[in-house]
């Protein structure tokens, strides 16, 4: 039979047998004692027996009670360890905090993320997961990941989303300075021997998912010659003359391929935006809300 038994029925049930009385055990749950007895009459309804013979000098306890006892105080024991297991969580002095983020922010966020986390809270343990934001909202939806750093747009179903306030713009690289006079316009880029990113997702990948979207409205396709996984394969095949790339450019900065390619625009240019998800309605652990503190402050710099 299910039964609604609570920790607050049995802490009081164990009250009354150790000071032998209702009203003392009111007392020293600072309650009165009509509120701990209607506890202990919806204690016997739940269970189908009466636990004690009240008299006028004293309570009696039934089989049924002496029988309760032991299970009770376990009860209580376990649920006492159980908050004790989490505290080194809640008190930032142990446990993991799992986080993701988009999967080119390794270049700028994540060293400087990590040190200042663990300059703050030693004890605990960091996962940092470098993925496509598709596979990061997917992780944070499905409870493998605290929270995550997404550029937009992801499916947000089961998320809450906040927009940070920083950008990216992606730009158009290529080996010959004759392409990148000026902004491109879809049609110009959809007319170009291309190289792009996120071979895995396609056009799944929130950039891509901007490019392909121009490219609809405009009434053209967009086809690339070549897909590769990694920013850095496709500026290097750029370099090599293979195939023009659309990335960030702070991404190709940072890669030092603007050095030996030239970029334009895009017109009008493609701004990468970028959100924190994390589980709707979910309550952040501490570490996590601290995380996604210093993440923020870090991307707040780099606008």
């Amino acid at each position: 039979m299910a039964t609604s038994v609570t920790l607050q029925q049995l802490q009081y049930f164990l009250s009354a047998v150790q000071h032998g009385s209702l009203s003392a055990a009111a007392e020293a749950h600072y309650i009165a004692q009509p509120s701990l007895s209607e506890q202990i009459r919806r204690l016997e309804s739940q269970l189908g027996v009466s636990l004690f013979i009240r008299t006028n000098r004293r309570l009696i306890l039934t089989d049924a009670a002496r029988t309760l006892v032991p299970y009770a105080e376990r009860t209580i024991m376990a649920a006492e360890e159980a908050v004790a297991a989490v505290d080194p969580v809640r008190n930032l002095t142990g446990g993991t905090v799992t986080f993701g983020t988009f999967s080119s922010a390794h270049y700028f966020l994540h060293a400087d993320l990590v040190t200042n986390f663990r300059a703050l809270h030693p004890q605990v343990r960091v996962c940092l997961a470098g993925m496509n934001s598709v596979q990061v909202a997917d992780g944070v939806r499905d409870g493998d990941l605290d929270a995550g750093l997404v550029a937009l747009p992801v499916d947000d179903r089961g998320l809450d989303v906040s927009p940070v306030v920083f950008e990216m713009e992606a730009v158009y690289l290529s080996r010959s300075r004759s392409r990148v006079r000026g902004p491109l316009s879809i049609e110009q880029v959809a007319e170009a021997d291309l190289v792009l990113t996120e071979a895995h997702l396609g056009d799944m990948d929130p950039t891509r998912r901007q490019l392909v979207t121009r490219a609809q409205n405009a009434g053209v396709a967009l086809r690339p010659v070549v897909e590769v996984e990694s920013p850095a394969a496709a500026l290097e095949l750029a370099a090599r003359g293979v195939a023009d790339t659309v990335i960030s450019l702070p991404l190709a900065r940072a890669l030092g391929a603007t050095r030996t390619l030239h970029w334009a625009s895009l017109d009008p240019p493609l701004a990468e935006t970028f959100a924190f998800v994390t589980r709707r309605d979910a309550t952040l652990l501490p570490a996590t809300e601290i995380l996604i503190r210093l993440a923020r402050e870090i991307l707040t710099r780099l606008t």
